[in-house]
């Protein structure tokens, strides 16, 4: 077949979206398909540009461009998922976020309001009838969620795995949690710092990432006299990763309502137990509490309780974790099954 996956473009910004565009890509080429990736330009600020690329995206038929046939186009993010095709298939990453679950009405200025209608409008209106005919799916089933809470659309929860999956490794857990996220408010590592303060000398905090909100996270770390405990790595290469995930003794995610994240599916294949929050969203698909890891009140306090619980008792973090590869590799996931599946709907 010739597919076509309709994505976004934000230069220079990297993260989970971008490996799941290209990890779709490659999956495609390996089954033998030929295929081709449309990214559009997109910035999220002013409000202006969100509608400009909602109405350049859904003036866009991918039909037959310049007499090229194209078996299925297969939309991931918004607004590229407005681009239209007779056969389009919507795999949805989530919306734009700030004028659903994240919006607040009370400190929202009145382009923004204006902006969540159309917005609103715009995703109901292409991607009903994706929903309709059994062609639309969502990253997790907490986007799925969301779906159907703020627009009524079904969507089919479709797991995919994260990148160098088959490469992660458990090794004997050293005491340090670790925390691999780009820094910003969502993600709450100043909120995991904030609990490590609670926790006994002996015990490190290692984060990973980079971000707006990591001299922030550095502040606190001084004013709270952690420098020498907790440790802040930067950007770090794939191999870092793979080790520094290898010897934790647990991994801290607590982010406030995650579309996936990647971070709990890479700690379960190194067989390690996941510390998380009630309010995470999509851990919590995964984590299953007192089983694969641990799920928090988010607060301070809720997560020092659940890391000195598990840095009291290694052997119980060791089983957990691997009760987390084991749900892991008992869940299926994998690309052959989401390439299987996008291309039966």
């Amino acid at each position: 077949m010739r597919i076509l996956i309709a994505a976004n473009l934000t230069p220079f910004l990297q993260g989970g979206a971008q490996e799941h565009i290209r990890g779709l890509t490659q999956a495609f080429r390996e089954a033998g398909h030929s295929v081709e990736c449309l990214q559009l330009p997109f910035a999220f600020n002013p409000v202006t540009e969100v509608k400009r690329g909602m109405d350049w995206a859904e003036s866009l038929s991918m039909a037959a461009p310049s007499g090229q046939t194209i078996d299925r186009l297969i939309g991931l993010q918004f607004p590229a998922y407005g681009v239209q095709h007779p056969h389009a298939v919507g795999w949805v990453m989530h919306q734009h976020r700030a004028v659903y679950e994240l919006y607040e009405p009370s400190q929202a200025a009145a382009n923004l309001k204006a902006l969540r209608e159309q917005v609103h409008d715009f995703d109901t209106r292409c991607l009903a009838p994706l929903a309709n005919a059994g062609r639309l799916f969502a990253n997790s089933a907490r986007v799925a969620e969301r779906l159907n809470q703020f627009n009524g659309l079904k969507a089919e929860p479709l797991y995919h795995p994260p990148p160098l999956a088959e490469r992660f490794y458990c090794e004997p857990a050293q005491p340090y949690f670790f925390f691999p996220s780009r820094f910003e408010s969502l993600k709450r590592q100043i909120l995991a710092i904030e609990g490590f303060a609670h926790l006994p000398a002996g015990l490190r905090l290692v984060l990973a990432g980079e971000g707006g909100q990591l001299d922030a996270a550095k502040a606190l770390a001084a004013r709270l006299d952690l420098q020498d405990r907790v440790h802040f790595l930067g950007r770090i290469s794939q191999a870092e990763k793979l080790a520094w995930t290898a010897n934790a003794l647990a991994v801290v995610y607590p982010p406030r309502d995650e579309d996936y994240g990647y971070v709990t599916l890479e700690a379960m294949l190194a067989a390690k137990p996941v510390i998380t929050c009630k309010d995470s969203g999509g851990p919590l698909e995964f984590v299953m509490h007192e089983e694969t890891g641990l799920v928090a009140e988010p607060t301070a306090a809720g997560l020092a309780q659940a890391m000195a619980g598990l840095a009291e008792d290694a052997p119980k973090a060791s089983a957990m974790g691997q009760a987390g590869l084991a749900r892991y590799q008992g869940m299926g996931i994998g690309w052959p099954a989401v390439v299987d599946r996008l291309l039966a709907a």
